[in-house]
């Protein structure tokens, strides 16, 4: 079986966009919190919640990427 290869530069690509996933979904945690008046202590509380949001944050935005993907490779 043929072994499949990532280039190091897709792998820092695709991990930089995993983290501004994870930042948009701290930040939104920050402004719920701040709009709903809870405890600061649900950022912590809630680390599991943000981090499940910024996986599917992470997908809708794979989805996309590839979609537009597409889209481009056909008007080529």
């Amino acid at each position: 079986m043929k072994d499949i290869l990532i280039p190091a530069k897709r792998v820092k690509k695709e991990l930089a966009i995993l983290l501004v996933c994870f930042i948009a979904a701290f930040l939104l945690n920050i402004y719920a919190i701040a709009k709903y008046a809870t405890s600061w202590s649900e950022i912590l509380g809630q680390l599991h919640i943000i981090v499940i949001l910024s996986l599917v944050i992470y997908f809708i935005v794979a989805i996309l990427r590839l979609i537009l993907s597409g889209i481009l490779k056909a008007f080529k």
